[in-house]
């Protein structure tokens, strides 16, 4: 079972931080808390980072340790990452007595919702400066911006509108038209067939003969 969280929902907080930057960080909370009992939780990786805090007064442990030590306790409880189960950051608070801080990074915060829904509430975000995710640079627009136009220029524009729209449209000339039919060439040009007529004129061909072909030549000796 969890530990309780007795932390109030003021000194529950996340700093957004680069990975590469996550060590630097670290150090400057612990330094403004220089007075406070910490312990540093990390899901891996406790060997090099015990390494990086060797001139700093706190404890490094991992998770593992963290859950097995049920006494463990800190007035400062810092998260350097993001744990495998979201239970395992709740039994992290858990051991808060006064202050509970997570570092996340980009990657890490696109699944923060899941130990948002475990807790029932969002935890408060606090930038730091100098610490903030790098800022994605903004796709330019090649397409030519708008002169903007004064109040005196839009009421110029509307009024040429509206002036455009009213004109009287130019009006039909029924005796040009009239005049434009009398030259069209009249008659009709499609050929009119009576009942038994046939399209076409092409000449007949004569039918095939059939039978065996005889030579007069054949004939006459036969004859003789």
């Amino acid at each position: 079972m969890p530990a309780t969280i007795t932390v109030k929902p003021a000194n529950h907080k996340i700093h957004p931080c680069p990975q590469e930057k996550k060590v630097e960080l670290l150090e400057k909370i612990i330094d403004q808390n220089s007075t406070q009992e910490t312990v540093v939780v990390c899901s891996k990786d406790v060997a090099q980072l015990q390494e990086s805090l060797a001139k700093y007064d706190v404890k490094v442990v991992e998770d593992k340790e963290l859950v097995q030590n049920k006494s463990l306790r800190a007035a400062l409880i810092i998260s350097y990452d993001m744990p495998v189960e979201p239970i395992v950051y709740v039994e992290r608070v858990g051991r808060a007595q006064e202050m509970a801080v997570m570092l996340v990074n980009e990657e890490e915060q696109r699944v923060l919702y899941k130990i948002e829904m475990l807790l029932g509430r969002a935890i408060k975000q606090e930038k730091v400066e100098g610490f903030e995710y790098p800022q994605k640079a903004k796709k330019t627009d090649s397409r030519p911006t708008r002169k903007k136009l004064s109040k005196e220029e839009i009421k110029e524009v509307a009024k040429k509108r509206y002036e455009d729209s009213t004109r009287e449209a130019p009006k039909f000339d029924k005796e040009k038209s009239e005049r434009r039919d009398d030259k069209k060439p009249k008659g009709d040009f499609k050929k009119e067939f009576k009942k038994g007529d046939k399209k076409d004129d092409k000449p007949k061909r004569a039918p095939k003969t059939t039978g065996k072909k005889i030579f007069m030549n054949k004939v006459k000796k036969e004859k003789r």
